[in-house]
């Protein structure tokens, strides 16, 4: 009795314990199965197929999951293909990592299970295999162009581009700061903004129409609230959207783009943010060209050739200082013709910042020492007599023109409570002036334009090539 006891309280143990699962195939990016060193078995690969050969013996794939610019190559049995099987189709194939007989890489997929996760019409599918579309025929398809071998490497580059800007501030000490994208504020006083109102309420006679109670604007820069986060922090910097209502579809201007904008406090020399500026961008630019490389030469193979020599230069080179008059004096001896005479007091224009550029062995250039009634309320008045000059710095560069700009800003309350008297913004910015009775101290800073950096190391002529969603008019969906 004793016996059947123990008997029937093993089979109750056996039958409840857990049965052994089974071993789940280890799930591998692209890019991890491409630097495999060494063959497994058992894994699975997600992705899309970018090109089916059949052949009577053998079925190759190659399948991308957008980790890397290189597909991995896979080998089946043909009896593994059905209709479902084409270009674009996504897919999960689970096999065996084996060396490769090909010599261009080192590893290859044995397929023992290939499953169609979601077919591709490859009739009107837009993009055809092994054809390179031109940039202008992928735009048209902003829905789809990050398919594309070229638009997948920019979003790769502007990944790493922008993780490397986050690591060279927060490696210097920097605070990383949200400023608010919905503001009061037109830190440039250009007044191209973009008004934010509700859209689902009805005014009533009397009413105030403005949901803050004041006119409220999508910000054109973060700076005015970095600069009150540099009344308690040294350094700090943010990197978010900002937008711009100029009426303007050229290939230079975005309506919505990236800036990268920091403030420094204790700073009372224009040349300490100047070498902040040439720091981040030889840093950053190191940093991609590590981390992309092939990312990078398809732009400079295919897009633009002479951009890798230009790049080198820039890196290699110690940028140039030249001061605002000093550039209109060479501007004028120019021998060429300038649609926009170059005259003292009158911005640079794109064509006379390339040109300058230019001049001086297309090194980067920074250009210091503005005229006063040119620049914003805010940049510090250099007190120099007839040619009265503010201490501000634009950075240009080869191909593109400006790329950064920067000032000393204004700390004296004295002279920034008579600049803003004068402009009729007194009242406005009362909260400004506040921060220059309550510990002010000099300080200074500066903002880069994302999208026009991306364009500087990849040769991109058009910007709206570098950004994800470009907006066309036809489209409901961006």
């Amino acid at each position: 009795m004793f016996g059947a006891r123990c008997l029937l309280l093993a089979f109750r143990r056996c039958s409840s314990a857990p049965c052994p699962k089974h071993k789940q195939a280890a799930r591998l990016r692209v890019c991890e199965a491409l630097e495999a060193q060494e063959v497994a078995g058992d894994i699975k690969v997600q992705g899309w197929v970018r090109s089916v050969r059949s052949q009577k013996q053998i079925l190759f794939l190659h399948i991308n999951d957008g980790s890397s610019l290189e597909s991995l190559q896979v080998v089946a049995d043909p009896t593994l293909k059905h209709s479902d099987l084409t270009f674009g189709s996504a897919v999960e194939v689970q096999g065996k990592l084996v060396k490769s007989l090909h010599r261009m890489q080192n590893v290859e997929l044995k397929a023992e299970n290939i499953r169609v996760v979601g077919p591709c019409d490859t009739l009107t599918f837009p993009f055809k295999p092994r054809e390179r579309q031109p940039l202008e025929y992928s735009r048209q398809f902003p829905h789809l162009r990050c398919r594309t071998n070229t638009l997948s490497s920019l979003l790769r580059v502007r990944s790493e581009a922008t993780a490397a800007i986050h690591s060279f501030f927060k490696d210097n000490g920097y605070v990383h700061v949200h400023t608010p994208i919905i503001t009061s504020n037109d830190c440039e006083g250009a007044g191209e903004l973009f008004h934010v109102r509700t859209s689902d309420k009805v005014q009533e006679p009397g009413e105030n129409s403005h949901f803050f109670n004041v006119p409220a604007f999508l910000t054109v820069s973060g700076q005015l609230h970095l600069e009150v986060m540099a009344g308690a922090f040294t350094q700090v910097f943010t990197f978010g959207p900002t937008f711009r209502a100029e009426n303007s579809q050229s290939r230079r201007h975005l309506a919505e783009f990236y800036m990268v904008e920091a403030e420094m406090s204790f700073t009372e020399s224009l040349q300490d943010i100047i070498q902040i500026m040439e720091d981040l961008f030889k840093t950053v630019t190191s940093i991609v060209l590590s981390k992309c490389p092939q990312d990078v030469e398809l732009f400079h193979k295919y897009i633009s050739p002479a951009q890798k020599d230009r790049l080198e230069q820039m890196l290699k080179n110690k940028f140039i200082t030249i001061p605002y008059t000093e550039a209109v004096d060479i501007l004028k001896r120019a021998p060429q013709t300038f649609t926009f005479q170059p005259k003292w007091g009158y911005d640079l224009q794109t064509e006379h910042e390339k040109y300058l550029v230019k001049h001086c062995g297309e090194v980067p250039v920074f250009v210091v020492n503005y005229p006063y009634d040119l620049k914003p309320f805010y940049m510090r008045d250099n007190e120099d007599g007839p040619q009265h000059t503010v201490a501000a710095v634009d950075l240009l560069v080869p191909g593109i023109g400006e790329l950064c700009g920067g000032s000393l800003r204004e700390e004296r309350l004295h002279f920034l409570q008579s600049r803003l008297e004068r402009l009729g913004l007194a009242d406005a910015y009362q909260w400004y002036l506040d921060l220059r009775q309550f510990g002010s101290a000099p300080h200074g800073g500066f903002g880069m334009g994302f999208e026009r950096y991306l364009q500087c190391i990849l040769g991109v002529d058009n910007i709206k090539d570098v950004i994800p969603f470009p907006r066309f008019p036809h489209s409901c969906l961006l």
